[in-house]
């Protein structure tokens, strides 16, 4: 019959209208401020006596605690205001010390009867709700010391091979220089390095009868080697955020050394301040032969499960870093204990089964070296907030100490970690890539919405306006079909925004731009329809034939526009960054919600007013 859906098509159009509005119901419940409290270390549980311990420093300075909720990796500690979220995290710093990391949060409100069924607001940006900032400065004097000590290494190692005797130690960070007991010798070596490496600097001098050659990198060495580091750490840092599920973050270099990230809508800050800072480098080092000399090896600490802590003198020379580790997933070994297993990069490989082919019976340490601050002391700052004072240091330690029962290749295991909490973190951090070189927490705020409330209320305002504008046009124009209109496009909102909330999509300031652009076209759809219906009607057509006339037909030309356009916003997401990409979404999704609202649901409408009575006129 003309102007009737079948049963199946009204059910259709009913569920999407309702599961709409379900979904986007979590929007109407804001966020609360929190402070979220985690160990230092994976393998730091979170128990009872810390939530008392913070508890007891936030009523000592006054803060109202909403709620807290916390298992054995994290606490979260709900604030009544946002206003009271610096003051918490000062005090509870100052209360736990440095082996619990305190960050600021927002806590969901969702009800958990729409939890249960996949429902969540909104993530939205810095712009609009806010979220977590890190200013990371790179340590780039620890890079270049870094590759002054491989040049040590490969030096001393190209001098033993060429049978030149002479004494290499590295002074200051800064420069190799070598000691000879003669002319001979040293111009030797100088032959030697310059064939190696000729872009070392060379100065050569007598000093207290030995002949001394120093070797520095040049400044534009330098800037190089602080640009890769720069460069690399970008890199592994948007790879971490990646692990971390971060939806649209903003990671980017600011002047020569450091890095800003923004991360909206962040659930886990502590978790996030935790594997960002973290340097999870890796050094795979030989223990030292009893008559190794001083110089050629180093004492460090390792936790052994039998007989406690211990100490293990391991040779200065690496066999291999970090940076040529290609994989690591975590899993358990035969006896139930939590591994690391890791896939090194062909040259890695070729390096690591070259020693262990030479040393076996002699035993391996796997060396964790990692980035820290410890708090020496506070000063009061403004407000009234307690600003600690942080010494920077690095801590290294043995995670693994085996012995080589057999040469090793591109594929091996770390063994002898403390939890699987641990050793899933430690390749995760692996899987993203070494940072090149420490990482500084120069700066840790929550942002709030960067344009002001003052503007994301107008931004609100203008959509409204907008709205209540073409609501009000469009009833004016078209009477009867003018209220499909407008039902149509508060279907077309709230379907927008449940698939948006459903895709975890983010929605910035540009966004509601997209928004507000996705309403004006839906209501052109209308207006096509409609002045088609009213042509069919002038033409002397029966109502029910104009009806399924100006549908039928005003259907190509309502399919051309908004291909087109959403081909545009196709491209604009693939090509752009942050806004623009926020602007494309909103854009695309309001499109085919916008056809869908505009054709279906209208058609559903006039067939429910319209459809199955004898008509002589109808009211457009």
């Amino acid at each position: 019959m003309l102007n009737r859906y079948p049963l199946w098509k009204n059910l259709l159009v009913a569920f999407v209208l309702v599961a709409s509005a379900i979904y986007s119901l979590p929007n109407l419940y804001p966020p609360d401020p929190a402070v979220q409290i985690s160990g230092a270390s994976s393998a730091l549980e979170i128990g009872q006596p810390v939530i008392d311990k913070a508890l007891a420093a936030l009523a000592g300075k006054q803060v109202e605690v909403a709620g807290s909720e916390f298992d054995a990796k994290s606490a979260l500690l709900r604030l009544a205001s946002i206003e009271d979220q610096l003051r918490a995290q000062s005090a509870i710093k100052r209360a736990l010390g440095d082996d619990y990391v305190v960050a600021l949060n927002l806590a969901p409100t969702t009800p958990a009867w729409l939890a249960a069924i996949g429902g969540a607001p909104l993530k939205l940006g810095l712009d609009l709700s806010g979220g977590v900032h890190f200013l990371l400065e790179v340590d780039t004097q620890a890079a270049v010391a870094k590759r002054i000590g491989v040049y040590e290494t490969d030096i001393k190692k190209k001098l033993r091979e060429a049978r030149v005797r002479g004494l290499v130690r590295v002074v200051d960070n800064a420069r190799v220089e070598a000691s000879f007991a003669d002319e001979q010798a040293r111009t030797a070596a100088v032959g030697v390095i310059q064939d190696a490496n000729p872009e070392l600097q060379r100065l050569m001098e007598e000093r207290d009868g030995k002949f001394l050659l120093t070797l520095t990198i040049g400044e534009q060495q330098i800037k190089e080697m602080e640009d890769y580091a720069v460069n690399q750490n970008l890199t592994t840092l948007r790879n971490r955020v990646n692990e971390l599920g971060v939806a649209e973050p903003m990671i980017q270099k600011q002047g020569r050394n450091r890095i800003v990230v923004e991360l909206p809508g962040v659930q886990d800050t502590a978790e996030a301040k935790r594997i960002l800072g973290k340097t999870a480098n890796l050094e795979f080092r030989l223990e030292a032969r009893p008559d190794a000399s001083g110089a050629d090896k180093e004492q460090f600490e390792f936790r052994d499960q039998r007989s406690g802590e211990r100490s293990a003198w391991l040779e200065r020379d690496l066999i291999i870093g970090g940076d040529r580790v290609t994989g690591a997933t975590s899993s358990f070994d035969e006896n139930g204990r939590p591994q690391v297993n890791i896939n090194l990069d062909s040259q890695g490989g070729t390096l690591m089964n070259r020693a262990t082919r030479d040393n076996i019976k002699r035993r391996m340490a796997v060396l964790f070296l990692e980035r820290k601050t410890r708090t020496t002391g506070y000063e009061e700052g403004p407000d009234g907030l307690d600003i600690p004072v942080l010494e920077r240091y690095d801590e290294k330690k043995i995670i693994s100490l085996a012995t080589i029962q057999s040469a090793l290749g591109v594929q091996f295991r770390i063994t002898g970690l403390d939890s699987p909490a641990e050793s899933a973190e430690l390749a995760l951090l692996l899987r993203s890539g070494a940072l090149a070189a420490p990482l500084d927490f120069v700066e840790e705020r929550a942002v709030g919405p960067s344009l002001g409330a003052d503007n994301i209320r107008m931004g609100v305002q203008s959509l409204m306006i907008g709205a209540a504008l073409v609501f009000i046009a469009t009833l004016v124009l078209y009477r009867m079909f003018g209220v499909f209109a407008v039902v149509a496009l508060i279907s077309n909102v709230l379907m927008l925004v449940a698939a948006m909330s459903l895709l975890s999509a983010t929605l910035t300031l540009p966004g509601i731009a997209g928004i507000v652009l996705t309403v004006g076209m839906a209501v052109d759809a209308n207006v096509i329809i409609n002045a088609r219906i009213r042509e069919e009607l002038r033409n002397g057509m029966p109502p029910h034939s104009a009806i399924g006339a100006g549908y039928d037909r005003a259907w190509l030309t309502i399919m051309d526009s908004n291909l087109t356009t959403l081909i545009v916003g196709v491209i604009l997401y693939a090509i752009g960054t942050g806004p623009v990409r926020g602007f494309a979404v909103t854009l695309s999704i309001g499109i085919m919600t916008s056809m869908f609202t505009a054709v279906v649901v209208t058609r559903a409408l006039a067939n429910l007013v319209y459809g199955g009575r004898r008509l002589t006129k109808i009211s457009i």
